[in-house]
């Protein structure tokens, strides 16, 4: 199993990025998928959720109406639209593949929102 992200990049706080997370080997309409994110110093944390039914999302409040998360079980693709970026949102992203006891994890793509 493989999860591969992209889109990860330097942007100016109020830009916009979209992460990409391409998985591999895996029936992934079955799996939850998730986007972590990791700043210096800190602890991981969750940042939005897509349910394996596509239609539940849910999102830490500190994204909320800035962040989408989506899915094409047709592409094994899950997708970050990340808006209104601050620096506060810099930090290393995950993704994050879960179903049952099964619980795979992406490299990780760096995002750096700064002046």
């Amino acid at each position: 199993v493989q999860l591969v992200e992209s889109g990860g990049g330097l942007v100016q706080p109020g830009g916009s990025l979209r992460l990409s997370c391409v998985a591999s080997e895996l029936t992934f309409r079955v799996y939850d998928m998730r986007w972590y994110r990791q700043a210096p110093g800190k602890e991981r944390e969750l940042v939005a959720l897509s349910q394996s039914s596509g239609v539940g999302t849910e999102y830490v409040d500190s994204v909320k109406g800035r962040f989408t998360i989506s899915r094409d079980n047709a592409k094994n693709t899950v997708y970050l639209q990340m808006n209104s970026l601050k620096p506060e949102d810099t930090a290393v992203y995950y993704c994050n593949a879960r179903y049952s006891f099964r619980d795979y994890w992406g490299q990780g793509t760096q995002v750096t929102v700064s002046s």
